[in-house]
């Protein structure tokens, strides 16, 4: 089933986009089911179902791109990069002492070793493109590093690293995820994002110390919204009680779920595989790791694909047949065609109406999203507004100056466990959305792409940080001048005072008179500067609040909108391609009141023959392989 075979002659309007993620579509994870797509896409195309064509094209495009993300997180010098090293065999991350990752690098298969980055340009209003150029290898830490692309100053998308490695050849894409520690409201939704369109999750902290109530955090938000998670525990061979930490880490892994843990050295894998040493690798506890990406995670993402592939085939297979079967029928039974044609054109109005804007379906899915982003914007708002409460209780109990640093950073990381909270309850809203949607709809045989809020392209616009702070600090001289000015009018009164009772302007009494208002003025001038401080310090927390509402509210409900046009677009195809099929019915049925005998005996024998072969393919569909814990949407 070539491309030129199966593609509709029809234009769309729109410029191609210019992003490249992958090589050329890969062969096919499972080459009997990709022939079955062709062949069915070849019956389609002879019967000039081109709607059904389209829906073929969507499930061999799913089938020759098998690529399963793995996303791997965890706080900064954990050993992620590395870990993915040792994976693979190669030097595909950049690591060491001083680099830190500040672009997401994916590492994929390719015949030659080779590496890419991504640029978003203007595009069309309401969309970007991405531009894939390609850079040496070596020099993939001045893109991807935090020393190399400080603050990601380049403004790339991400990073991509072809490797030709057997571990890779599956589809299996490991993303090096920037640290995630000191968690900023930017960093949290983006990695957010990057967990919500991953088919698994590796959280790696090194064996130092036991989970940290960040890491906690992150792994119970990953359990809500990615598929499958696992931990990892990094950097065994550096640390002797990594035994007494793994048994701590078990424990924090009780409370949050069933989640494996894997105790792995990646100096070890790297070492076992430089010597050959079978033993040396075993030690080293990566053969428990790649087994489970193996088993746990491509198979269940090659499962999934399977499921929605045999779903396609098996409606467009049905759609056919019901055109087919009328006419036939019609044809071999002309007294009863009246009865046929009424009772197609009555489910034909049924289905028109079900595709209507006004349809139940229709109406709950454009409630549901209003009322979702009416709900998201008030959780996020008084999540963000009790943060800006305790910051300005902070405020005013002490002094904002000094510990401007510590407060800031604190507030960094209010707002972005409030910025978590609201993406993963709206990630979980829409699911839930979709699936609400989808009884309403009533097509429960049909594999449903369940749309992930955080899946779309484009993450949080930049929120500047936090400005630095007057700390408060006088320096000597300063304080003296303080004191000296306020002290210079009690001398001067208490002189002028004095002098009338022949005392000079400068005596014991106005000395003293000078130092107490002196005082005075100084402790003044004190209270007034931290009034000020404390007034200017509870005003860049609101704009900063203020910023963050808006950009994340912004996204959100850019995502939720993607949602809804996905959504609609999804369950309005079913329902004009089940429109289409009784419309031919109903017009097939129609014309064969004005066909003659000989011409009726030749198009049932072509009828029939039809009608055999979209049997025998509907013999040949396999039994749907048993859904997956967990499993999400294909559409990742």
């Amino acid at each position: 089933m070539s491309e030129q075979t199966l593609t509709p002659q029809q234009d769309t309007g729109h410029a191609p986009r210019r992003a490249v993620v992958s090589d050329a579509p890969q062969a096919p994870a499972n080459p009997a089911l990709a022939g079955l797509v062709e062949h069915v896409g070849r019956l389609a195309t002879t019967a000039g179902r081109t709607d059904l064509v389209e829906r073929l094209l969507a499930t061999r495009r799913r089938l020759q791109d098998p690529n399963v993300r793995v996303v791997v997180v965890g706080e900064f010098k954990q050993g992620k990069s590395k870990l993915i090293n040792a994976l693979v065999n190669a030097p595909a991350c950049p690591i060491d002492d001083d680099v830190a990752t500040s672009v997401p690098t994916s590492v994929g298969y390719g015949d030659e070793p080779a590496a890419f980055v991504f640029r978003r340009t203007d595009g069309e209003p309401g969309r970007d493109d991405l531009v894939r150029e390609p850079i040496p290898l070596e020099n993939l830490a001045d893109y991807v590093s935090e020393s190399g692309n400080p603050g990601n100053e380049k403004n790339l998308v991400g990073a991509e690293v072809l490797l030709p490695r057997e571990i890779l050849k599956g589809g299996l894409r490991l993303v090096d995820s920037p640290g995630v520690g000191s968690l900023d409201s930017a960093s949290a939704l983006a990695t957010l994002s990057a967990l919500s369109s991953a088919h698994a999750v590796l959280l790696v902290s090194d064996a130092s110390q036991e989970y940290t109530e960040p890491e906690v955090q992150l792994l119970k938000r990953a359990m809500r919204i990615s598929p499958n998670v696992a931990a990892v525990l990094a950097k065994t061979d550096l640390y002797p009680d990594w035994r007494e930490i793994e048994t701590i880490d078990r424990g924090h892994l009780t409370g949050i779920g069933d989640l494996p843990l894997f105790p792995v050295s990646s100096d070890l894998r790297l070492l076992a595989a430089t010597e050959q040493d079978r033993e040396l690798n075993t030690e080293s506890g990566f053969p428990a790791l790649v087994a489970h990406l193996r088993a746990d995670v491509l198979q269940r993402a090659e499962t999934i694909v399977a499921r929605s592939a045999l779903h396609d085939v098996s409606f467009v297979v049905e759609q056919m047949t019901l055109s087919t079967r009328t006419e036939l029928s019609a044809l071999a039974n002309p007294e009863g065609t009246p009865r046929l044609i009424a009772e197609l054109e009555d489910a034909k109005a049924k289905a028109d109406d079900f595709r209507s804007r006004s349809s139940r379906w229709q109406v709950a899915l454009a409630d549901g999203v209003a009322d979702l982003i009416s709900d998201m914007e008030h959780d996020l708002r008084d999540r963000l507004r009790r943060v800006q409460r305790e910051a300005e209780q902070a405020i005013d109990e002490g002094d904002p100056g000094p510990i401007w640093d510590q407060l800031a950073e604190w507030i960094d990381q209010r707002v972005a466990s409030g910025v978590s909270e609201t993406f993963v309850w709206t990630d979980e809203r829409s699911q839930w959305l979709t699936d609400e949607i989808a009884q309403i709809f009533a097509q429960e045989q049909f594999e449903l792409p369940r749309v992930a809020v955080g899946s779309t392209d484009g993450l949080l616009d930049p929120v500047e940080r936090l400005p630095d702070f007057d700390p408060g600090h006088l320096s000597a001289g300063e304080k003296i001048y303080i004191g000296v000015r306020g002290s210079y009018g009690g001398v001067l009164m208490v002189g002028l005072a004095t002098g009338l009772i022949g005392l000079s302007l400068i005596n014991p009494l106005s000395l003293l008179a000078g130092v107490l208002v002196g005082r005075r003025a100084y402790r003044e001038d004190m209270t007034a500067r931290l009034t000020r401080r404390r007034f200017e310090a509870k005003n860049i927390v609101r704009r900063y609040i203020d910023e963050v509402t808006f950009q994340v509210s912004k996204q959100l409900k850019d995502r939720l909108r993607i949602v809804q046009r996905t959504n609609r677009d999804h369950f309005g195809a079913i329902a004009d391609q089940t429109h289409r099929s009784l419309s031919d019915a109903v017009l097939a049925a129609k014309q064969t009141a004005g066909v003659y005998a000989s011409e009726r005996d030749q198009r049932m024998q072509v009828l029939q023959g039809q009608l055999r072969e979209l049997e025998q393919v509907a013999g040949r569909l396999p039994a749907l392989p048993a859904a997956p814990d967990q499993a999400k949407a294909v559409g990742r």
